[in-house]
């Protein structure tokens, strides 16, 4: 009797448990509650960590514990405000370099990856290095925000949560998302701009199915925060208002100036980057370097150590003149870039906010000066430049607005904020089509927006795609030689090499057209040496395309010398490469038709797809035998008359995702890879079988 209601009760749980499992929305809403718990306890505990970080560094330096920076900053010595910003940066430098390179920068860039192309998987540890990393960089003076970070640190757990639990691409995307949106809802106490963030920037989507789930990791995240830390906006300020509707035509200009400090803000971010890439020193002590720097600005402006919202309520206030706000201004915009460029953690949503109140600041104070009676105070203004530079920045207009309208709790400035946020944005996307985020995906060769990926040219080398018939002179060629040389030529350089066949040098069509006007008089006594331009960008046979198509896109080269061993042996083209991009993409497209159809194949029982003339495509496990050896040495069409077209691999160890790999002849077999074999059917029949 007790057996059969225990059997009973159990199969009633189990049916309960599939069918809760396959109600695909209210598994979700559960899911992204636990997400939005998890997420919103780590960004409570990032919080907490930078305050740790900032008592013992600045507290400890100054003997004034429990203040807040800046009034630490202020009263420290000037090498203590050099000292610490440099100690805190070779500690980020080393937890980044050791332990998880994505935990560099500012975050946001790497979950849009991760969601577009990745199916929303990341590691793990990423939630201790980006956290341990960026409450250092912030904690130490490091001119970041908190925001980016916690969107990592929340989506790596939306991303551990769904791994564990063994959810299909689509929710685990989904949950990535719901622990973003919970880690600026927490870090911000803005529930409804956390939500709009992951629609609007994460996942690039509105729709209901995705809406749900992150509301309600939005909703629990900011419960629990408004628990720990008090429910209270970031900034307090008096209340706004537009005075007249005249006011609009100075918002408009606002906007359009923050267009252009958006648009300066991503170039000057970004420049800084490949400067500090340009060092020839390790990684770890850049950081270091870039900190000290950021001291010395502090030493003058203190204003922009760490997250700076203490300087933005100043501003708000109308407590800073703007001889003053320009200066910081420039300085905040330097010490972001450096802060971030030379290799630092942290976002830069809350520079932005700095940024914008700084300029609205200034201009406020400049139009109440001259229409005292027509236009509010300058707080209005800088409050308005706040949402206009994020706006710009991140191209997120609705959290734009959505945001500063939560973090201040003024709604009566929301038709200039509405009004200034569309200026800056288009004035932005007109100067820049990329926005801050996705700049930096497009500069590592990634496109998320056309949902492929350039780094799929990391398979091909240079010396695959190069060419090796290149117009060489010497040193001492004339002038007359070079002309019929490089009218008579295809290329768009001519390269100047020794005795030794080491490149000296390269002439191009710009170098040569000024001093054609007098071709008469020096035609005999020009030579190569000359005109030629000793700065030349060289590549080496054994690099990736992936690697050369980054350098094109630094550069106006269209051709790039290739060199093996220190001598030229060819060139490389900007049309060859983006060829043979649009090779690799046709044969991914290719293998997964071919996978598709095998699996339809297999549905039916079979691994085999049989075509025309007596050709088979064949799908085996690789047999023990082909373990550890490459293509090239198996000889398979040799012995077997098998082609490989792909194999199915799995990502890493204990993973459930399969991709699909293009095999090359220095392709290894692994252990569990599924070969996709093509060959006629008499022949793949003696094909070996474990």
């Amino acid at each position: 009797m007790k057996g059969n209601l225990f059997s009973k009760i159990q199969r009633g749980l189990n049916r309960t448990t599939v069918a809760f499992t396959r109600s695909d929305q209210l598994f979700m809403i559960v899911m992204g509650g636990i997400v939005g718990a998890v997420g919103g306890y780590g960004a409570i505990g990032f919080r907490k960590l930078i305050g740790v970080v900032t008592q013992s560094g600045w507290g400890n330096a100054t003997g004034m514990e429990g203040k807040d920076l800046l009034i630490m900053a202020l009263a420290a010595p000037y090498w203590i405000k050099v000292l610490i910003p440099a100690i805190g940066g070779i500690l980020v430098g080393v937890i980044i370099y050791f332990f998880a390179q994505e935990a560099k920068g500012h975050g946001v860039p790497e979950v849009m990856e991760s969601v577009a192309l990745k199916d929303g998987r990341m590691r793990t540890r990423i939630v201790f290095a980006k956290a341990f990393a960026s409450a250092i960089c912030i904690g130490s003076g490091g001119s970041v925000g908190r925001e980016g970070p916690i969107v990592q640190i929340g989506s790596a757990m939306g991303s551990a949560i769904g791994k564990l639990v063994k959810i299909s691409a689509a929710r685990l995307r989904i949950l990535v998302a719901c622990g973003a949106a919970a880690g600026i809802a927490a870090t911000f106490n803005a529930p409804m701009a956390g939500a709009l963030f992951s629609l609007e920037i994460i996942l690039s989507e509105f729709a209901a199915y995705l809406f749900i789930p992150i509301v309600v990791s939005s909703v629990v995240a900011t419960a629990l925060s408004r628990h720990y830390l008090g429910n209270f906006p970031a900034f307090e300020i008096p209340p706004y208002d537009l005075l007249h509707y005249s006011e609009l035509f100075l918002y408009l200009i606002l906007g359009v100036l923050a267009g252009v400090v958006a648009y300066a803000f991503i170039r000057i971010l970004y420049g800084m980057e490949d400067f500090f890439e340009r060092w020839k020193l390790p990684e770890y002590i850049k950081p270091a370097i870039g900190g000290a720097i950021i001291g010395c600005i502090g030493i003058i402006f203190p204003q922009i150590f760490g997250v700076g919202y203490e300087s933005v309520t100043q501003i708000l206030r109308g407590e800073m003149l703007g001889i003053i706000l320009v200066g910081l201004l420039i300085a905040k915009i330097l010490a972001t870039s450096i802060s971030i460029g030379s290799g630092g953690s942290g976002g830069i949503f809350a520079p932005s906010i700095f940024m914008g109140a700084v300029l609205g600041g200034i201009f406020g104070q400049i139009v109440h000066i001259l229409f005292p009676y027509t236009t509010a105070s300058p707080g209005a203004y800088a409050l308005v430049g706040m949402g206009a530079i994020v706006a710009g920045t991140t191209r997120a207009p609705i959290t734009a607005m959505l945001i500063i309208f939560e973090m201040t709790a003024n709604y009566r400035i929301i038709l200039p904020l509405m009004f200034a946020c569309t200026i800056g944005l288009v004035i932005s996307a007109r100067l820049s089509r990329e926005s801050i985020y996705t700049l930096k995906l497009i500069r590592r060769g990634v496109n998320i927006y056309g949902g492929k990926e350039l780094n799929v040219l990391k398979r091909l080398k240079v010396s695959q795609v190069m060419i090796s018939g290149i117009e060489l002179v010497s040193p001492s060629e004339p002038l007359t030689e070079l002309a019929t040389r490089m009218m008579a030529s295809s290329h768009s350089q001519i390269f100047v090499v020794g005795n030794d066949n080491r490149i000296h040098g390269h002439i191009s069509l710009e170098n040569l057209r000024p001093i054609l006007k007098d071709y008469e008089s020096v035609c005999d006594v020009v030579i190569a040496s000359d005109l030629m331009d000793q700065d030349v960008t060289v590549v080496n046979t054994e690099e990736s395309l992936d690697m050369v198509m980054q350098v094109f896109g630094k550069s106006d080269l269209d051709e790039i010398p290739v060199v093996s061993k220190g001598q030229l042996v060819g060139t490389i083209r900007r049309s060859d490469v983006i060829e043979a991009y649009n090779r690799e993409i046709f044969k991914l497209d290719m293998a997964s038709g071919l996978a598709t159809s095998l699996r339809v194949q297999q549905k039916m029982h079979s691994k085999q797809l049989a075509l025309v003339g007596g050709f088979l495509i064949l799908e085996v496990t690789a047999p023990r035998i082909f373990i550890g050896n490459s293509l090239e040495a198996l000889k398979l069409r040799e012995h077997f008359g098998a082609t490989v077209l792909t194999i199915k691999r799995e990502d890493e160890e204990g993973s459930d995702k399969i991709s699909y790999m293009l095999p090359t002849s220095s392709t290894i077999i692994e252990e569990g890879d599924i070969l996709i074999i093509f060959g006629l059917q008499k022949e793949l029949s003696s094909f070996p079988h474990d």
